[in-house]
């Protein structure tokens, strides 16, 4: 899937491929004002409807608002529809064209939008923007495969650890096995997005999730990890969240951990209370060695639409969407945990970001944003299924495996 982009885009992207293009959050490039004027612009832009419930008062207005301060040089006529981070790539698709021209998406839709032709290429102030901002992972969650960058992230999106401080100590929490040597903990093992967290090793498109050729690569030890596996859906204290049933098993009280994201944060804290604990993700042991279970992560990113009428306006508000004054202001109005570093003192008190910025930096790996992610999804499901159904034993776990490796990816050398 390796683009030549500057053919691909065409004209009009091309002007939006001017340097500097997308402003960070805080500068004022007037260069399109006429004589010093102002120039009418208008701007549409795609949205969670989360963001745009309050009227005035939503962030989406606020944020608009704020940018049309930092920007005199623009009249901007904005035009605002609701459509959720995981949809964009969906609806870019259909006619990149007649896409918004800012929009809001999940950074594992990347490539389908570089194929697309929708998603613009960031200028050098927001590219500088990205990396002061943001973690490795995050940089390289909107960094094509071409090694250009193509979104500024906002929020990382990530599964973590939450359990029951009355039950587990802070020493318990670092081994599964102890935890489930103690009490019962709901883990959702027949769900794609969480069974290769057990997979320590696992690579996705390379370290940086961008390379194609590298495709998806097992340890070598995954046969004894799927034995592993086997015995720990075997252990009455493993209870499979199906459905997110571990989250009612939470709140019911039959479980004592749970494994989820932010989404889960409020009806857990409304379950435990005080008794709430968020963490990074435990350790397990195979054959006497410790291995780390890891999350798939990715992020949720602010793009502009290389189509877009003013391209250098919305490449410039698309930044200012992920700038450090509005991802304070995400998290003050929707708890929306931001990604950029200098905000930790807005997170200090808050164990759910504490809990998905140890995860993000220390228990996970880059869900990759190619296509060949696609490849994925239904093959390990069925592998988690087959697991629970007792159809993986530990006899013919390793047959099992092989042929998932062979079906998906292959083995590390």
């Amino acid at each position: 899937m390796k683009i030549d982009w500057e053919k691909a885009i065409g004209l009009t992207a091309a002007a939006a491929m001017l340097l500097p293009l997308a402003a960070c959050g805080g500068s004022n490039n007037a260069g399109d004002a006429k004589s010093g004027g102002t120039e009418d612009v208008t701007l549409s832009v795609w949205a969670p409807q989360e963001d745009q419930d309050g009227g005035n008062d939503s962030w989406l207005s606020q944020v608009e608002a704020n940018f049309e301060k930092e920007h005199p040089e623009y009249k901007i006529t904005w035009k605002n529809d609701v459509l959720s981070e995981g949809d964009a790539a969906t609806q870019v698709q259909t006619d990149p064209t007649a896409a918004a021209d800012v929009y809001m998406f999940a950074s594992d839709q990347l490539g389908a939008l570089m194929k697309a032709q929708g998603i613009g290429e960031l200028g050098s102030d927001a590219e500088k923007q990205v990396k002061e901002q943001n973690g490795d992972l995050e940089v390289a969650s909107v960094t094509g495969s071409d090694g250009k960058m193509y979104g500024v992230p906002y929020t990382d999106n990530t599964w973590f650890m939450y359990y029951d401080k009355s039950t587990f100590s802070e020493d318990d929490i670092k081994s599964l096995d102890t935890m489930v040597s103690k009490a019962a903990v709901a883990f959702p093992l027949n769900d794609s997005w969480y069974i290769g967290g057990f997979y320590d090793g696992l690579t996705l498109f390379g370290e940086d999730g961008t390379d194609e050729d590298a495709g998806m690569v097992f340890p070598k030890d995954a046969g004894d990890i799927t034995k592993y596996l086997v015995d720990l859906a075997a252990n009455p204290n493993f209870h499979n969240s199906a459905d997110n049933s571990g989250l009612s098993e939470m709140q019911a009280g039959t479980v004592k951990a749970f494994f989820s994201g932010s989404w889960s944060a409020a009806d857990i804290k409304e379950a435990l209370g005080a008794n709430m604990g968020v963490a990074q993700l435990p350790t397990f042991t195979v054959n006497g060695t410790p291995k780390q279970m890891k999350s798939f992560a990715a992020t949720k990113a602010a793009a502009y639409n290389p189509n877009a009428k003013n391209p250098k306006a919305a490449a410039q508000f698309a930044a200012y969407l992920g700038s450090t004054e509005s991802q304070k202001l995400h998290y003050t109005v929707r708890n929306i945990i931001p990604t950029d570093k200098t905000l930790t003192d807005l997170t200090a008190d808050d164990p759910v970001a504490i809990g998905q910025t140890d995860t993000m930096a220390n228990t996970a790996i880059l869900q990759s944003g190619l296509a060949g992610m696609a490849d994925w999804w239904d093959p390990a499901k069925a592998f988690g299924d087959a697991i629970l159904n007792k159809e993986v034993t530990v006899d013919n776990a390793q047959a099992k495996t092989d042929a998932w490796v062979e079906q998906v990816g292959s083995y590390a050398k």
